[in-house]
């Protein structure tokens, strides 16, 4: 399923106080160091994640506060399934190569840490395949499982030479078809977006992880442009970075880290969001389940859907993408036109 210039946020420190109150990153650096775990910060540094960011240049910018539980218009996972339908047949031709290309991917992989040929690996929200690709330069296939709820998207991943060994299923991202402790990495690349409950997507990662395993998240950050906050609210979940960590830390994982990615045209500048806009990274520190206890899940599939309001979030969540496909291409053409050194 869909996809986020200096050198970035190198030195942090941990301090307990307010949460930060939003995530903006005008000239910030896409490609930064990792960022370590969550625990709020309250100075005149700003913040990120939660935590007090000493060394960036030139300083962020806040981006407007938001609700963790905002509604967004395209969140039935049968909208996603019925959206992707038609989106597969041109993803890796239109998507890809404004949110997601091949560098960022190789960037955002970099702190799943898979120096082992023999790990067992699952990508779950595979789609059709592009991380996997990524996954495999340093993992056996054999070894990989593609997991997804969109069987147009798997065909695509079928496809590909370099897949024909892995392991592709059918599945809900929010209760995975492993054993407990079966893992040794969970890999998510733009699928959180489509989460109904991405803590409860994020618990699963712990629990079918082993001890010692790591979850690597990739997905979108928050713009804080006006009008790309109002696309990108009708159309799916944009967390803050924040978010992300907290829903780490409340799952259990521990070394909890952030690291920023993007296009290299994009110069740093954020505030228009990014479908892939950061790689969280996590570790299990005990076997067994997630020491989080969740009640029952926030969406029924089997409920009945008003065929018109479907078809009116739909068209709403096409619209919102349509808009998010044109963000990419007018940045490049900014990156070509605004002298260099300039934030755009």
């Amino acid at each position: 399923m869909a996809s986020s210039l200096l050198t970035g946020a190198d030195t942090l420190v941990r301090v307990r106080t307010v949460s930060p109150r939003g995530l903006g990153f005008q000239g910030s650096d896409l490609h930064g160091k990792h960022i370590p775990a969550l625990t709020l910060a309250a100075s005149r540094f700003p913040r990120i994640g939660g935590v007090r960011v000493t060394q960036l240049v030139p300083k962020c910018s806040l981006s407007a506060s938001r609700p963790a539980s905002q509604p967004r218009f395209i969140q039935h996972k049968k909208e996603a399934f019925w959206f992707y339908r038609f989106l597969s047949i041109v993803y890796d031709h239109i998507i890809n190569p404004g949110h997601w290309t091949e560098d960022m991917r190789d960037d955002a992989l970099e702190p799943a840490d898979l120096y082992d040929r023999n790990m067992i690996v699952v990508d779950v929200g595979g789609g059709t395949g592009f991380t996997t690709m990524g996954i495999v330069k340093h993992v056996d296939a054999k070894n990989v499982t593609i997991l997804d709820q969109s069987p147009h998207q798997l065909a695509k991943a079928r496809q590909k030479e370099p897949l024909k060994e892995c392991k592709i299923i059918e599945g809900d991202a929010e209760d995975l078809p492993f054993n407990t402790d079966y893992a040794d990495r969970y890999i998510s690349a733009g699928s959180i977006e489509y989460w109904p409950d991405p803590q409860r997507g994020i618990r699963e990662a712990y629990r079918v992880l082993k001890l010692g395993g790591k979850a690597c998240l990739i997905g979108p950050v928050y713009p804080t442009h006006p009008l790309s906050q109002f696309f990108a609210d009708v159309w799916m979940l944009f967390p803050k970075e924040e978010e992300y960590i907290e829903w780490f830390e409340k799952a259990g994982f521990k070394d909890v880290q952030l690291k920023r990615i993007g296009p290299k045209w994009y110069r740093g500048v954020r505030r228009h969001g990014l479908i892939m806009g950061c790689s969280v990274t996590g570790v299990k520190p005990a076997s067994g389940d997630s020491p989080l206890q969740l009640g029952p899940k926030e969406e029924d599939v089997e409920k009945p859907v008003n065929p018109f309001v479907f078809m009116l979030r739909f068209l709403l969540g096409a619209m919102a993408a349509t808009y998010y496909v044109l963000v990419p291409i007018y940045m490049w053409i900014k990156d070509q036109i605004v002298p260099k050194g300039l934030p755009i």
